[in-house]
């Protein structure tokens, strides 16, 4: 069995998206990036479908050029094909939505990386590796592209592989058009043509939109273009008709289009066409790779397509393999699917950065006790800031490189330990509360969407409520709308949140309390990526608040436990009963740390080394522990 599914070939640079929709390019103001280019989008769709995928293109010696590798790594993509061109630029496409027909795009591809693909990055053994390969219609437009692509062709043909031609044309990419005519789909030309149809005799598979067949076919009338390409291919055909699904035409090609294989079609608000096409085709080859038959391959594409229509970006909008089923089982009440609350969080939270299972974390993201120290001390409060950064030193002396490791940082007094935890790979949470809030208030502003698209893509929202299941009504109903409030915030700029809920401070605990106070944020609609809880008294506890999670969202990534300041003896027992416990991931212990430690150092009786040592020795104690209780 061959170790990839399929190798794409071709193009690869990073997209700018304009993220005010309705607007000129000329008048955009903000840009979401990711991964682009026809190849590269199939690479990670058929990856997030379930697919073994490798891709084969060339990136900048750069930054944009790493973000590409790292994010296809992520995706799971094989990098063995991407090469690293040390003296050419990573290609850059700009993009926006001016309206429902209206898509202007730039693209920056001139003399950059993967515009010069060559025979000399095809590697036999790599092609050889995989089942089938997809070359593109714009990676034949260059005499040192095609050769690329052909070379590739003929390896996979001799080794048994199959052939999937994706015709992906760019007029301006021939130089049929003019930069600022990247959004045109159609020209006629007898060059392209002709060079298309050279290759068309070799492939197993072909895929277009019908101005696509009629510029691989040399006819504008489609079947017409079908039966040309038929006469050179024996090839199965698949037409894509926009809003109409698809058409397959496994053998020859009948009198109407309509009596081709189709499959099952999705009415779908279109808000962006760009990157449907890979989206479609991910879908396709989903099916086709697998052996299923085509009306199933053409119902998953038809799917796919619908997905990537109804959202902004091209690759990160493709759907995963289980967003997929569950749309084909459920299906949506919503034309626009970026609106379905369900499809939207199983889509967050199989496309999320890669995490380590578990999460030990040093947590001093606290700024009003150490103010009050720092104050009955007589102390500057700006050594605070000092002193958490010693605190990184120490949690970096206990990972020592390892991943599942982290703090909890606050921006007043953090910012520069944030530098340094970042330097050592920490996973970071920023509190958003204002300290000790009750009704909970946000910590310098309410408008925390436009806060939050400041920060990193890689750090938590945290954010504690002192939030007991029987408070009253309209306590409730005010914090729970804040925490919704910052849920929707954190999906739309894409950061997951932590919610830290402590309860006993505010009323009894008993063996349902926390599973009920996690009942009443789930109800809201509110699906932390993390939980933060105080320790439990019994395994029933537990084991009620693990089943209020496993109903609402078995996606979340756990629960850490928060320490109160309890002494380590404490610790250990809540560690023992928390045992065994599969939601219970790690814990994020600040006080029991560093307090008196804080309290030495701030007073000028213990110097820098002796209190990264004190916190190291106390948090190393803290990690050895909780590994014998969750071997």
């Amino acid at each position: 069995m061959a170790a990839l599914d399929v190798i794409t070939i071709g193009r690869s640079s990073v997209d700018l998206y304009g993220q005010q929709i309705g607007s000129r390019l000329e008048d955009i103001a903000s840009f979401a990036k990711s991964v682009g280019g026809c190849p590269s989008n199939i690479a990670i769709g058929t990856a997030r479908l379930g697919l073994k995928s490798g891709l084969i293109t060339r990136v900048g010696d750069e930054q944009m050029g790493r973000y590409i590798k790292e994010q296809m790594a992520r995706e799971g993509v094989s990098l063995e094909g991407i090469a690293t061109d040390k003296d050419r630029l990573t290609s850059l496409v700009l993009l926006s939505v001016e309206n429902d027909k209206t898509f202007p795009l730039i693209f920056y591809r001139d003399n950059c990386a993967d515009s010069v693909l060559s025979e000399a990055d095809i590697d036999p053994d790599f092609i050889r590796s995989s089942a089938s390969v997809l070359v593109t219609g714009t990676h034949f437009a260059r005499a040192v592209n095609a050769a690329a692509q052909k070379k590739a062709m003929a390896i996979a043909k001799a080794n048994g592989g199959r052939i999937i031609f994706d015709i992906d044309y760019r007029p301006n990419l021939w130089g049929l058009a003019g930069h600022g005519a990247g959004e045109e789909r159609y020209i006629k030309s007898d060059k392209v043509s002709e060079a298309l149809q050279t290759i068309l005799a070799d492939c197993d598979l072909i895929v277009g939109t019908e101005e696509e067949v009629h510029i691989a076919g040399g006819a504008e009338d489609t079947l017409a273009a079908l039966r040309k390409i038929r006469s050179l291919s024996k090839a199965t055909i698949v037409l894509k008709r926009g809003p109409m699904g698809c058409v397959v035409f496994p053998d020859a090609i009948p009198a109407r289009i309509e009596d081709g294989i189709v499959g099952q079609g999705f009415p779908i608000e279109v808000y962006n066409v760009l990157g449907a096409g890979d989206s479609f085709m991910s879908g396709f080859l989903r099916g086709w790779l697998r052996g299923e038959d085509h009306a199933t391959s053409a119902t998953w594409a038809n799917a796919c397509g619908a997905f990537a229509v109804s959202r902004l970006l091209c690759s990160p909008e493709i759907p995963t393999w289980e967003e997929l089923q569950f749309f084909l089982k459920q299906g949506s009440r919503h034309k626009a699917l970026r609106r379905d609350e369900a499809i939207n969080h199983i889509h967050w939270a199989t496309t999320r950065r890669p995490q380590p299972e578990g999460l030990l974390a040093l947590a001093i993201d606290h700024r009003m006790q150490l103010e009050d120290m720092a104050d009955k001390l007589n102390v500057p409060r700006a050594r605070i800031a000092d002193f958490k950064r010693l605190a990184v030193k120490a949690t970096a002396n206990v990972a020592k490189g390892e991943p599942g490791f982290g703090m909890l940082l606050d921006d007043i007094y953090g910012r520069e330990a944030m530098f340094d935890a970042a330097k050592h790979n920490l996973w970071i949470a920023r509190p958003l509360e204002e300290p000790g809030s009750r009704p909970l208030r946000f910590e310098f502003t309410q408008d925390v969407g436009s806060r939050l698209v400041e920060w990193p893509v890689g750090h938590t929202i945290k954010c504690l409520a002192f939030h007991h299941p029987d408070d009253d009504k309209a306590l409730k109903d005010e914090q729970l709308g804040k925490l919704r409030t910052l849920f929707e915030a954190a999906r739309s700029v894409g950061r997951e949140l932590l919610v830290e809920i402590i309860a006993g401070k505010h009323g009894a605990l008993t063996d349902d309390t926390i599973a009920r106070a996690l009942e009443d944020v789930y109800e809201r609609g509110i699906k932390p990526d993390w939980w933060k809880l105080e320790p439990q008294a019994s395994a029933r506890a537990w084991q009620n608040i693990g089943a209020v999670i496993a109903r609402h969202d078995p996606h979340c990534r756990g629960i850490v436990l928060l320490g109160l300041e309890a002494p380590e003896s404490e610790l250990a027992k809540a560690f023992e009963i928390a045992s065994g416990q599969p939601w219970v991931k790690g814990f994020a212990i600040g006080r029991t740390i560093f307090n008196d430690v804080a309290k030495d150092w701030l007073a000028g009786r213990r110097p820098d080394e002796e209190a990264v040592a004190a916190m190291t020795q106390r948090f190393g104690r803290l990690v050895e522990l909780w590994k014998r209780t969750h071997p």
